[in-house]
């Protein structure tokens, strides 16, 4: 499980590199996909990195 969210930290903070120097270079509609991109990258790095600290965090 620790595997997987550590993926999912690193495929956020990939998002986050791709989407930000994108958002300044497309055109008008796609720029949009690649801001939303960012902010996906964002809360993917934030959940990934938040269950790798601690695994049973969404446990009751």
């Amino acid at each position: 499980m620790a595997m997987v969210s550590l993926a999912l930290a690193l495929f956020g903070v990939a998002l986050i590199g791709w989407g930000l120097p994108s958002a300044h270079r497309l055109r008008s509609p796609l720029n949009i996909v690649a801001a939303a991109a960012v902010l996906a990258g964002v809360l993917l790095a934030l959940l990934g990195t938040l269950l790798v600290v601690a695994p049973h965090f969404f446990q009751g």
